[in-house]
């Protein structure tokens, strides 16, 4: 027996119509839900909803399905929606895994970044600590957060470092700033001296006194880098104005000085005559001749100077070394002294020589060996020093 479809019908009130148009409105309601409900598996079964939406969505759905005023399998759309639990409740336990996982990397991650800023904390690379610094802080931006209490242990470490290198940082550019002040005076100083300087004509002197104040501007340090450069090309226009003009004189004077390189130069072919020394008395004589003509000549250009020098020189030393031989071999003392040796070792040999009879007399096979060895080292010896003494007499 059908119920009928108008009036206060068990599911509420219908609109006004036929049968058939209460029941399709009815049937409209049920494929609505119905829709809703498909449409909610699909959007969990395909992961659309975190586990906390699609709970709170199918509660309220269940709600609507359970209250409906509609004509159909209502029992098993509420079914079809009780199904989604286990679904929800496996991807809650992956979206937990995951969510550990994740934590367990960003711990990872937030570690290596506290300890690199930690050590740029303890380093002293001013010019690239600071933009790595920030580098570090974009990575912990994104980064997830982890618990409460170790994400903010984690962060307190990473703002104190940041904090201490800012520190150090503006406290070693404090300080270079300092220095750099102070070589601008000290360098200001040095570039007025050289300016000062540029006209001497005191060449050695003044050489000497440049080298001294490049030694001070190297000691001085980097002072600002504008003023830095201004400075030194100052200091250098300087330094380089008196060398130029020292290099000017000394050509001048290599000039003039050529015509006494053509006198020297024949000074020591002459010398180099003189040796091998077979006549010292006469060597000498004649080496002292060329040496008073060699100062006579006068100073040559620089460029000649060793050679000619180096060549008189060697003939200076072969004299001198054939007058040291010559001494050596009439020292008294050193011929008093192998003479002695000479005695001494004499008298040696005599003493072992009778030795020798004896034990030969005695038959001591041994004995005679041994004194004959030494006799014959001792004999040696005396050979030796006789050769000795015939180059002292």
């Amino acid at each position: 027996m059908s119920r009928p479809l108008t009036g206060n019908a068990p599911w509420g009130s219908t609109p006004e119509g036929s049968p058939e148009e209460a029941l399709k409105f009815y049937t409209d309601r049920f494929d609505a839900l119905a829709f809703e409900v498909h449409l909610l598996e699909q959007r969990i079964a395909a992961g659309k909803l975190s586990p906390e939406e699609a709970t709170t969505t199918v509660k309220a759905l269940r709600e609507q399905v359970s209250t409906a005023n509609a004509v159909g399998d209502l029992t098993g759309l509420a079914a079809r929606l009780d199904a989604t639990a286990p679904v929800i409740a496996i991807q809650r336990e992956a979206k937990r895994v995951e969510k550990a996982q994740r934590t367990a990397e960003s711990k990872v991650e937030k570690d290596k970044i506290v300890a690199e800023a930690e050590k740029l904390a303890r380093g002293n690379d001013w010019r690239n600590g600071a933009n790595r610094l920030r580098d570090l802080l974009d990575q912990w931006k994104v980064l997830p957060r982890l618990d409460r209490t170790t994400d903010d242990v984690l962060w307190k470490r990473f703002s104190s470092a940041r904090t201490t290198y800012t520190r150090r940082r503006k406290a070693h550019f404090a300080e270079e700033h300092e220095k750099r002040d102070g070589a601008r005076v000290i360098k200001e100083r040095l570039a007025a001296e050289a300016e000062s300087l540029s006209t001497s004509t005191e060449w050695g002197p003044t050489a000497g006194r440049y080298r001294d104040l490049m030694r001070d501007w190297k000691a001085a340090g980097p002072a600002p880098r504008d003023i830095d450069d201004e400075l030194w090309k100052r200091f250098r226009g300087a330094q380089d104005a008196f060398f130029g003009a020292r290099d000017a004189a000394n050509a001048e004077l290599d000039r003039e000085f050529a015509a006494n390189a053509v006198v020297k130069e024949e000074i020591p072919v002459e010398a180099e005559k003189l040796v091998p020394v077979t006549d010292l008395d006469a060597a000498k004589k004649t080496f002292r001749d060329l040496a008073d003509r060699w100062d006579a000549a006068g100073k040559v250009p620089r460029d000649r100077m060793k050679d000619l020098e180096a060549r008189i020189r060697k003939v200076e030393q072969a004299i001198r070394s054939v007058e040291d031989d010559q001494w050596k071999r009439s020292d008294p003392e050193k011929s008093a002294r192998a003479d002695d040796i000479v005695s001494k070792l004499e008298a040696g040999i005599a003493d072992e020589q009778a030795k020798l009879d004896k034990a030969t007399a005695a038959g001591d096979a041994k004995r005679v060996k041994q004194l004959e060895e030494s006799l014959a080292n001792k004999q040696a010896f005396l050979e030796m020093a006789r050769k000795a003494a015939e180059d002292f007499s």
